[in-house]
């Protein structure tokens, strides 16, 4: 039994008689008056509370499939209440290190009634946890007491890369498939012939067919499209810079949102795409393959793998990159650069990608840099804070300048905006047929 407020202001209520009896009356009954008033206010409190075992709600937590790291995931319990009105407090289990929208859920329940109320996780972390039983509390039908129990309810639940934003970008890709890619190969970008369409107005004159023109004595065009079955290949860096914390992830697990949304798009594309992880030496390799099946290969593969402090091998990596890999294909290199100094590696690394591959440099920029760069101020710490963020991407712009005249592609974006930019670049460069 978990005492009410209404209990207590009983309880208040029967002192406060018996003393304003005490001090009129004088009475030497107050004391026992007290007890016996007290006693039978908790009495009814028990039996309020026990009352509650005969109509208490039932409540059962949806099962918890892949929830995404990063994102808001909506956890679902159902409550059916078979009787009178009830008043609940609900508590579920769930990792205390991951962000909530409300740590206990308050809910009146009419009669005759099945209903659903709903909360969000925000996790920080990938890996496996336990989301333990359901804590509830119930309100007597006289409000004297609460009525307190447990749900069973444990369960192991698998945090995944950015699955929602992936869900996104795929049903994006779809409808740019069947809409504005259309409208795209109309005007003949690409290499790869595709059908002959009818002549209209706005088409490239240069695509028209003559052949076909003279032999149905209208005109049509050849429609282009971008060469299919290119190879897509990503190095994920999983050394000591990408294990620092940008925008409440590690860096490294924005750096693996970007790389599934790019095989995503890749796959969406037709290409193959290969996946290599690596830090002092190449962790995990998947080969490049075409179909959507790549991407649950994928999933399975990269989510269990973690950040660690060991300093990367860009050359080795590449190295074995370009024994693995004997056609051309757009390599694609997701990590971090301070300067020139402490990247020289990578840079030497990607230069050797060039004219073979078509090298693709990804960064992935801490946005508070940005912020404290770009904030003028009058205090003296916070101005020395604006010289060094403005000293560290002066540095890294001098990097970028390096292995753009080695031919090297770069993209330098905020981490939180890294897999939407990387697409859309990944696009343009298919849609120029760059490869």
């Amino acid at each position: 039994m978990i005492p009410s407020i209404k209990l207590y202001i009983y309880l208040l209520f029967g002192i406060v008689i018996a003393l304003f009896l005490a001090i009129i009356f004088n009475s030497q009954f107050t004391l026992p008056l007290i007890l016996i008033f007290d006693s039978i206010i908790l009495i009814l409190a028990i039996l309020d509370s026990q009352q509650v075992k005969s109509y208490c709600v039932q409540i059962t937590r949806k099962p918890l499939h892949r929830l995404s790291i990063g994102r808001d995931n909506l956890v679902e319990l159902v409550i059916k209440n078979h009787n009178q009105n009830a008043q609940i407090i609900i508590k579920d289990d769930y990792p205390l290190d991951f962000l909530v929208s409300q740590t206990t859920l308050k809910i009146i329940l009419q009669p005759h009634i099945t209903q659903e109320v709903t909360y969000t996780i925000k996790p920080n972390q990938r890996g496996e946890y336990t989301w333990g039983n359901i804590q509830v509390k119930q309100l007597g039908k006289w409000k004297l007491a609460w009525y307190s129990w447990t749900i069973k309810a444990e369960q192991k639940v698998f945090i995944y890369p950015d699955l929602i934003g992936l869900r996104s970008l795929s049903i994006r890709l779809t409808l740019e498939n069947t809409g504005s890619m259309r409208q795209g190969r109309r005007f003949g970008i690409g290499t790869e012939f595709s059908e002959l369409q009818e002549y209209n107005k706005g088409d490239d004159i240069r695509l028209i067919d003559w052949k076909a023109t003279a032999r149905r004595n209208r005109p049509f065009i050849r429609v282009l499209e971008p060469e299919k079955e290119q190879t897509l290949i990503i190095l994920l860096d999983r050394g000591r810079l990408m294990t620092s914390q940008v925008q409440g992830l590690k860096r490294f697990d924005w750096g693996l949102n970007a790389t599934l949304s790019l095989a995503l798009a890749g796959l969406h594309r037709g290409d193959k795409v290969g996946i290599g992880v690596f830090d002092k030496q190449v962790l995990t390799w998947i080969p490049p393959q075409r179909g959507q099946h790549q991407l649950s290969i994928f999933l399975e593969r990269l989510s269990p793998i973690q950040p660690v402090l060991l300093e990367p091998d860009y050359v080795g990596t590449v190295s074995q990159l370009v024994q693995q890999q004997s056609r051309r294909a757009l390599v694609v290199l997701i990590t971090d650069i301070i300067d020139t100094t402490a990247s020289a590696e990578l840079l030497s690394a990607m230069g050797k990608l060039t004219p073979r591959y078509l090298p693709f440099c990804i960064a992935l920029r801490d946005p508070q840099v940005d912020s404290i760069a770009h904030t003028s101020t009058i205090k003296v710490d916070e101005a020395y804070q604006r010289a060094v963020a403005l000293d560290l991407l002066s540095q890294r712009q001098v990097a970028f300048a390096k292995l753009k005249q080695q031919g090297v592609l770069v993209l330098d974006a905020p981490a939180n905006q890294i897999s939407d930019q990387l697409v859309n670049r990944y696009l343009q460069l298919k849609a120029k047929s760059l490869l």
